[in-house]
């Protein structure tokens, strides 16, 4: 070879692998195909449990089609059958279609439930205990009366309830189960179902039941039960509502969405309370708060009942998409709607039992530890249950027992004993102050202001006093 020619070039020599490298190759290899069969495993069984679910839900569709002509009067029976593998202790299920009203008036097909005790009606009728179910999902197939087994969680309270031979209306809510748009949160449409349910169950005859009643809710029918205390005696003034019993409610919201608009419950909550708004408040704007990824998956969400739903939202939040954009608290058609649709604390003349569970990590305990604080500060005749360790889903059985303890006592007549002087359990959250330039902001805004004009003092309380509920 001449001293001008290029030398051939060395060929690549191939280094050994480390063992330590090998190892994770092989394991990541392995991983990706558990992965991909488990993936497979799990559509698979999620496609035959919904091809289920869907030829159940098919079955019941005649049921749960209002006729052409709905029936005027609140809580009128449309019509009714018995739930024959209803496990009710003590008991039996009754699916019922019944009218309600929407905002306007107009009678509307509302569907749910009526527990009936197995033992002979009193000569002067049963009391009511009407129960508020908590966030299930939009889909109708998720409506408890829709359930083969609809119990829900009445476990340790429906069994002393069918014992002490009261009737329990559940409704399943406007839109929920039934033609209707979503209601979830609205105020007013969970007062009406509840109260109508009360009526429904009156209309029964084989139910046999009294004008004394007590509502009782868990979580979604926390807040229902605790607005249906502020506006049963305007909705129905022939009944008598004599206590409010509320397990885990969602009652202080601000405080609530501080901690929650940016985690997996977001992707939950939201979602329902978007569509549920949009139509109680068409004149608001609440899209614009959403992100891309929210408004891509919102549909498939709102298809699901809220297991499904959670698990969507967890694969989303741990690819760091949230549901907002921002916390719904800087922006003003969604805080002032939070704030009017936030139950206020009673007079001392209606009697509230509260329990929560200091692990509740979906309503948080620190609200409802707010919630005891200023429902006492404001003189309410509040009974508080903590429960040590106790997660949200459990908190209605848990506290079962105890509420239905107060229960009876309450339908004796006996007096209260309200403990506001013992400390929540929890540290409760500071009360959220909401900035001026999104009380002042008009309620259509769905996007966050910047500080607003200075004003007066006194033009900004009246500006805050515009948007506190009445």
């Amino acid at each position: 070879m001449t001293s001008d020619q290029a030398a051939p070039p060395t060929p690549p020599v191939d280094k050994p692998t480390p063992p330590r490298a090998k190892f994770f190759i092989i394991a990541g290899a392995i991983a990706v195909a558990f992965i991909l069969v488990l993936g497979t495993v799990i559509g698979l069984f999620l496609w035959n449990s919904d091809e289920t679910v869907a030829n159940q839900q098919a079955q019941l569709e005649p049921f749960y089609t209002p006729p052409a002509e709905i029936p005027a009067e609140p809580g009128s029976i449309i019509r009714s059958e018995e739930i024959p593998n209803a496990t009710v202790p003590g008991g039996k299920a009754v699916r019922i279609l019944y009218t309600s009203q929407d905002e306007a008036g107009n009678p509307v097909a509302v569907s749910g439930m009526v527990y009936l005790p197995n033992k002979p009606a009193p000569a002067e009728g049963r009391e009511v205990l009407a129960w508020a179910h908590g966030t299930v999902g939009l889909a109708d197939k998720c409506a408890p009366s829709r359930q083969p087994d609809p119990i829900g969680d009445t476990e340790n309270w429906l069994n002393v309830a069918m014992d002490r031979n009261y009737v329990v209306p559940a409704t399943d809510y406007y839109g929920l189960g039934t033609p209707g748009p979503p209601t979830y949160l609205v105020p007013g449409q969970e007062a009406r179902d509840v109260v109508n349910s009360v009526r429904a169950a009156r209309n029964m005859q084989e139910a046999a039941a009294g004008k004394k009643w007590i509502v009782w809710g868990h979580s979604q029918g926390g807040h229902a039960s605790l607005w249906t205390g502020t506006l049963a005696k305007e909705i129905a003034p022939e009944l008598d509502l004599i206590a409010v019993g509320a397990a885990a409610p969602a009652a202080e919201l601000t405080s609530i969405v501080e901690r929650q608009w940016d985690q997996v419950v977001g992707w939950v909550i939201g979602p329902y309370t978007l569509v549920s708004m949009e139509d109680a408040f068409p004149d608001r704007d609440f899209r614009s708060a959403i992100t891309s990824s929210g408004s891509s998956q919102l549909d498939s969400v709102l298809s699901q009942c809220t297991q499904g739903g959670g698990i969507e939202g967890l694969i989303s939040e741990s690819l760091g998409a949230n549901f907002f954009e921002s916390n719904p608290n800087d922006i003003p058609s969604w805080a002032q709607t939070i704030v009017e649709i936030t139950p206020e604390p009673y007079e001392p003349d209606m009697p509230v039992f509260m329990s929560e569970g200091t692990n509740d990590q979906i309503v948080l305990s620190g609200s409802n530890a707010l919630m005891q604080e200023n429902w006492c500060k404001a003189g309410s005749d509040l009974t508080v249950e903590w429960l040590g360790g106790v997660g949200h889903m459990e908190v209605a059985k848990a506290s079962g027992p105890t509420f239905m303890e107060w229960a009876v006592a309450r339908f004796a007549g006996k007096p209260t004993s309200p403990n506001c002087d013992y400390p929540p359990a929890s540290e409760p959250f500071p009360n959220v102050v909401l900035p001026p330039e999104v009380l002042q902001a008009p309620a259509t805004v769905g996007v966050p202001v910047g500080p607003a004009p200075s004003a007066s003092p006194s033009e900004s309380a009246s500006a805050t006093e515009s948007v506190q509920p009445q």
